[in-house]
């Protein structure tokens, strides 16, 4: 495993218990989906929003796991970002007087 300072000098290397998290959330999402609704039907919007907690859960946990990989911690980071790839891509920059 690669050990990743990230921007403000904080060791970055938790990412794989993201990563772990959002496996087992997305593993136990797909075992709720297949195994579909049995027992009481009138339990079925409740375990419908279950499952799709785990699935909602799943893509927030990657989400910040990637985040944390790459360093961005802050707000601040992911505008430098954004304005990077709209500088590489040759978009003038945003307004922000509005």
């Amino acid at each position: 495993m690669v050990d990743r300072p990230s921007r403000d000098g904080r060791d970055s290397s938790g990412y794989w218990l993201w990563a772990l998290a959002s496996s087992t959330q997305l593993v136990a999402g797909v075992v709720s989906y297949r195994r579909g609704c049995s027992g009481d039907s009138r339990l079925m919007p409740f375990k419908a929003f279950v499952v799709a907690s785990l699935f909602v859960g799943a893509g927030a946990t990657s989400a910040a796991g990637l985040l944390n990989f790459f360093g961005i911690q802050k707000v601040e980071h992911l505008k430098e970002l954004g304005a990077n790839i709209r500088n590489g891509l040759g978009v003038p920059p945003r307004d922000t007087t509005r």
